[in-house]
């Protein structure tokens, strides 16, 4: 079974190279699609501090895809890892979701800063965060994680 998704918009500003760290001072705009959307789109949005991002790595080729395990970051003194035990973009379906901050909302136009997302990145979807969708209890991850994202934001 496949599915054909649609961008609601595209990502603006900010990096225009996908490098690894340093996102959190990153600010972009994401413009929904003025033939699709009216402005009251995000009415009520600027209400919330945080926004989860849905996006498309559009230009992850085919062949960079990977179906199996691989070291994060090609670092081998990380373990090799399953890609569904990572974040990295170059997953099966190239989905990247990322919570960032909301900086301002003006008509079609949500300016946020954190979103790891490339200048041209096709939008697929935009959540609030709410603490309602937070993990219920605590959680764990291994230390690699940890050390991975230690300049990530």
């Amino acid at each position: 079974m496949e599915f054909t998704v649609r961008p609601i918009g595209r990502v603006f500003g900010g990096r225009h190279e996908p490098t690894d760290d340093n996102w959190d001072a990153v600010e972009s705009v994401i413009c929904l699609d003025a033939d699709r959307f009216e402005p009251d789109a995000f009415a009520g949005l600027d209400s919330f501090s945080h926004v989860e991002v849905v996006y498309l790595f559009d230009r992850v080729d085919d062949s960079e895809i990977v179906l199996g395990a691989r070291h994060p970051r090609g670092r081998e003194d990380w373990p090799r890892i399953g890609i569904f035990a990572q974040r990295g973009r170059t997953r099966p379906n190239r989905i990247g979701v990322t919570v960032c901050r909301i900086r301002g909302v003006e008509g079609l136009r949500l300016s946020v800063s954190g979103l790891d997302a490339i200048d041209g990145t096709p939008v697929l979807d935009i959540k609030p965060v709410m603490s309602g969708f937070a993990p219920r209890g605590a959680f764990h991850e291994p230390s690699w994680a940890r050390e991975i994202m230690a300049d990530y934001w």
